[in-house]
Parts: C-alpha cells; structure tokens; sequence
C-alpha cells in the first residue's frame, strides 16, 4: 500500500488508498480574493489567520499556503505565512507558489514534513524543484502537464505522471512522496471532463500505485450551484482512487459528501467520525444523562 504521513511539528496526516480521505484547506489564496491581496502586501495577516483557523474547525485536515501577488516580495510573504499559520493550527501545510525562491523560504522554516505544491513534467520545473523536495525531505504534488501544455487524452496525461514519479526517484524520492494532479478541467466546457479524470486516476492508483489531489472546484466553474456539482464530482473521485482533494472544507454539504463517502468505502470504522460530527447534541446529552444516573445508583 502507497502511504504518506505529512506532518506539522505535532500533528500527522496520512494519506493513501484505504484511508480516511484528506482534505487541504484551499482559502489562504490571494488569487481572486483582491481584499486578502491587498492586506497580505501590506503585511496585514489578520484574514490568513482567520481562515486558517476556520478551515480547521470546518475539518480541513491540511491547509494549502500560497502568497502569490504580483510585484509583492513572494519569498519573504510566503515565509511569514508558513511561520504564522503553523504558530496557531496544528495541521500540516502544502506549500504553494511556482517561484523556485518562494518554495525554499516557506521550506526553510517550515516544521514537520510539508507538501509542495508543485512540480510540473516540464524539464525545467523537474530540474529546480525535485532537488528541492529531496533537500528538505518533503513529499510533491506532480501536476499532469509539460512543455505540449494540458492535453485533453487522460492517457497522455497519464504518462507525464509516469515521468515525473521515474524522474523524483532518480533524485531519491519515493513514489509515496508524489501527490499526482490528473488536472481537473471545468466540466461545463468539457462534458467528458469527468470521465477523463476518473479514468486517469483509476490507472494512477492500479499501475503507479500514487496518491492524488486536485483543485476539486474547477470541476464547477461557471456553473451555478458549485457545491452540488463538486460534491458529487468529489465522491465519485474517491470511488476511482483520489485520496485528497484542495478544495473548501467551509461548505458543509461538501465535507458531508467527503464523510459520507469515506462510510461507504469503508474508511470510517463503525461510522465512528460520521456519528461523532452529525449525531444529535439532544441524544448526546440524554445518554451522557442516563449514564450519569446509572452511575450514582451504583
């Protein structure tokens, strides 16, 4: 079995096929958010440690850093970022930005073993950042693109994937260190968008035996009713393989479907974590009630 254990300086995760699904926090993310970028360059964290805290208590298992903001100082913003998120949650990190500098300063101090995400099959992205990966002793998300750019044949896909896991070994890292992104396209311009991810991570987890993510909400994009259309999309994911997913865990009817699913793939033993986060409070009390009294009778 592929397994991965992501840590924070007190907390580990484990991912793979056969466990719990895990879901990355996808908020602290300037892109689109003009507000958050707006503070953040001014060196104003509030809105980062508010969502990073929020998506924890809506049951993100890991939260995805990224400080991308044009003509802002990115290493040295993605660093504070790393430092203060992993100063008030327990969770591990994925560590986002496409600047080479950006990744080695949130690495440089971050604590535990992180995500990176990512790294790409293109030659120049495999020689700048898998060695940094092995430096730091850090698993990757592989995204399933290269230089021919996204192709539409989740067979070709497939085979960037294939690369890029035979490329990270060549720099000591395991295949249980590489996270593959089948890349997930907007289903309202491409209907068969579903049917090629599925397929794609089928054959991740049957012949590279790798662990997957993706950005669950680009499956919606343009739609109305987002968070039907990814919710459905997420368990059926988890149905062909997928063993995470960077998506908000704010959604309730998203993180339902994440639990849902994983009581159904047999991931919950006895539906401990599916009674535990929606069982009645009145029933929690009256049994706690029952119990008590029985106590004092004895």
């Amino acid at each position: 079995m592929t397994e991965l254990i992501l840590s924070s300086s007190s907390k580990e995760v484990r991912m793979g096929f056969g466990l719990p699904f895990v879901v990355i926090g996808e908020r602290i993310n300037p892109t689109g958010r003009k507000a958050l970028a707006a503070e953040m360059k001014r060196g104003d964290y509030s809105r980062v440690e508010a969502d990073a805290l929020a998506q924890v208590a809506a049951g993100a298992h890991m939260l995805d850093v990224n400080a991308g903001i044009p003509l802002a100082d990115e290493p040295a913003m993605l660093r504070d970022v790393v430092q203060l998120v992993q100063s008030i949650t327990d969770v591990p990190l994925s560590i986002d930005s496409s600047i080479v500098a950006a990744l080695e300063a949130g690495l440089s101090v971050y604590q535990g073993k992180p995500l990176v995400n990512s790294v790409t099959g293109e030659e120049e992205r495999l020689e700048v950042v898998l060695p940094l990966v092995a430096k730091y002793g850090a698993a990757v998300v592989a995204i399933s693109n290269d230089e021919t750019g996204i192709s539409e044949d989740p067979d070709e896909r497939f085979k960037v994937a294939k690369k890029i896991v035979e490329r990270a070994a060549d720099h000591g890292i395991p295949r249980s260190d590489v996270v593959v992104d089948p890349l997930v396209m907007p289903i309202g311009a491409i209907n068969s968008a579903g049917l090629q991810v599925m397929h794609l991570v089928r054959r991740l987890r049957d012949e590279l035996q790798v662990n997957t993510t993706c950005g669950a909400s680009n499956v919606s994009f343009g739609l109305p009713n987002r968070n039907g259309v990814n919710s459905a999309f997420l368990t059926m994911a988890m149905a062909a393989g997928m063993t995470s997913a960077i998506t908000s865990p704010l959604h309730p009817e998203v993180m339902q479907a994440v639990l849902g699913a994983d009581v159904m793939m047999g991931h919950d033993p006895n539906c401990e974590r599916w009674i535990r986060q929606y069982r009645d409070p009145a029933t929690v009390r009256v049994d706690r009630g029952r119990r008590s009294r029985g106590r004092r009778r004895a």
